[in-house]
Parts: structure tokens; sequence; C-alpha cells
């Protein structure tokens, strides 16, 4: 049976709910997804021995819990529950970025060359590349990685702010809508 057929059990769903349904998906998976890896990343900053991480894993992980909330909120039919999805992703990317800038400021070259083993420079030494040629390189990958995390967590964790809030005025009206009667199908 077509969708909008007369004698279809139930109405299409109006763009109102389909935004709302997109938006429970979106948060759900996006907010445990945050939760599992940063959680994951506390235990092994933890694990390393790396408090200052582990620190910046939990941030992660109230951020996740902070879209959850949103998600329940939602299927609560609590329109707040838009400002919590916003709010969360404006914090895990405040959290990454300055996480990121505080690796960037971070990088010292007597650590890095402080930490070739002897075996790595019979690897090097046999390679023909000099313990000097190391740094740049070593340098050049470490602000590549940490550049890039801050420019795709930018892109990501900033669009998805934006597309929530721009989804709001849609749940909105979806969750204040009044309940729709159930369709009427003739007899005969």
């Amino acid at each position: 049976m077509p969708p909008n057929s007369p004698i279809s059990a139930s109405p299409a769903p109006t763009p109102q709910e389909k935004a709302l349904k997109r938006v429970l998906t979106v948060s759900r998976l996006n907010g445990w997804s945050v939760i599992v890896v940063a959680g994951l990343g506390v235990l092994l900053a933890l694990a390393l021995g790396d408090l200052s991480s582990a620190a910046i894993g939990l941030l992660g992980v109230a951020s996740g819990a902070m879209e959850v909330r949103g998600h329940r909120a939602l299927k609560r039919r609590d329109v707040g529950g838009m400002k919590w999805l916003v709010r969360s992703q404006w914090f895990l990317l405040a959290v990454i970025l300055v996480y990121c800038a505080s690796r960037l400021g971070s990088f010292d070259a007597d650590t890095v060359m402080g930490s070739l083993t002897p075996d790595m420079e019979v690897l090097l030494k046999e390679s023909g590349v000099e313990r000097s040629d190391i740094l740049p390189l070593v340098r050049t990958a470490f602000f590549t990685l940490y550049g890039t995390v801050a420019i795709v967590c930018l892109i990501y964790q900033g669009g998805l702010a934006l597309w929530y809030r721009n989804k709001t005025r849609l749940v909105t009206e979806a969750l204040t809508a009044p309940p729709l009667p159930p369709a009427h199908t003739p007899l005969a």
C-alpha cells in the first residue's frame, strides 16, 4: 500500500517528527560513542600513569553524559533536551581544543631525542639517517597530528552543535504538537 493512500494505517510523518527521530538517533549514537571512547581513553591514560590525560578523558565522558541526558529529556518530551545536546557539543569541542593546544605547547625536543633507544639509533645508522634528521620529522608529525585533531573536531563537533541548534525549532514543534488522532479507515 502506498504511504499516502487513503487506506494506509498511519499518516506519513511530518518534517517535525522526522527531525525529532533523526535527532534522537544521532544523539543516542554520538553520546554513547563519546562515553565509550573517552572512557577507554581514561583507562588507557590511568594505565600509563598520565593523570592529566585521564582528567581530559573524564571531561569527555561528562560531555557524552550531557548528550545522553539531552537525549533522555527529549524522549520524555522535554524540549530542554535540545539545550543539553548543543551544550554537550560545545563543551566537548572546548575540551578537545584545550587538550590539543596544551599538547602543541608541550613539545620538547630534548625529551624526543632522549627517547631514542640504542636499538633505534642503530636502525637509524643502518638506514643512513642521522640523529639530527629525526627531530624535524618528529616535530612535523607531532604538530600535524594535534593540528589535524583540532581541525577535524572543530568541523565535526562544531557542525553537530550547529545542526542540533538548527533542528531545535522542528523538534520543539514535534514535542509540543498535540498527538494526531488515529487515522480513520473506511470499512468498504
